[in-house]
């Protein structure tokens, strides 16, 4: 097989990108819509596609369509209990939600990306809603410019989509190596400076107590 010049097998490259056009959004494609939105040769992607069935990752279904597969199941049961945090942390992001009434994340980077691994929803009607395993370009909003290296606490207005704001603060290892963004997420219209200024207190109080709790040998 070809490879690129870092080493990386190209091949299994365009496989994961093939399986990320997957979402919850649009679960099932034909292979000529794979072939448009890949951009690659619709003979690379039948061989991807035959692959990737063969392995259990994609599935045919009786229309033609694909879908992903039972192996998947797998790989997101070994997921979820490989990011599954201790009891401790689970409590400081209850009780960071209670204290700012704002939805809590928590996110790593991965790679180029980063990563919502925890939540929990605030407690108010009106609030940001997002999921586990949901992903952010690296350096947008406040966890993204984080997790870039390129702020300490960080906040953003405007991002991830108009009108909804966030605070972020940084998760350290015991080492001091940057692990973790903690972010709270809401309506702009609740992220006057006040506001800010309160959650960026209480977020590095989260952080640190989380730091010293560590999020386990599973992500250190």
């Amino acid at each position: 097989m070809k490879t690129d010049e870092d080493g990386s097998v190209r091949s299994v490259l365009r496989a994961f990108d093939l399986l990320a056009l997957f979402t919850e959004h649009r679960p099932t494609w034909a292979v000529k819509d794979l072939t448009t939105a890949s951009g690659l040769a619709k003979t690379t992607v039948l061989r991807l596609v035959s692959t990737c069935e063969q392995r259990g990752l994609l599935w045919a279904r009786p229309d033609g369509r694909f879908t992903v597969g039972p192996g998947m199941l797998r790989w997101a049961q070994l997921a979820n209990t490989a990011w599954r945090l201790p009891e401790p942390v689970r409590q400081v992001l209850r009780d960071l939600a209670r204290e700012c009434r704002e939805t809590v994340n928590l996110y790593v980077r991965s790679t180029s990306v980063l990563v919502c691994v925890a939540q929990q929803e605030g407690p108010l009607a009106i609030r940001h809603v997002g999921r586990v395993g949901d992903e952010l370009p690296l350096g947008f909003g406040a966890a993204g410019r984080v997790l870039d290296g390129t702020e300490g606490a960080a906040v953003a207005h405007g991002e991830p989509e108009a009108g909804a704001s966030s605070v972020a603060t940084p998760v350290h290892d015991g080492d001091g190596r940057l692990l973790a963004a903690l972010a709270v997420t809401g309506p702009s219209s609740r992220f006057g400076p006040g506001e800010v200024a309160a959650f960026t207190e209480a977020l590095a109080a989260a952080s640190l107590r989380i730091s010293q709790i560590g999020l386990g040998t599973r992500t250190e």
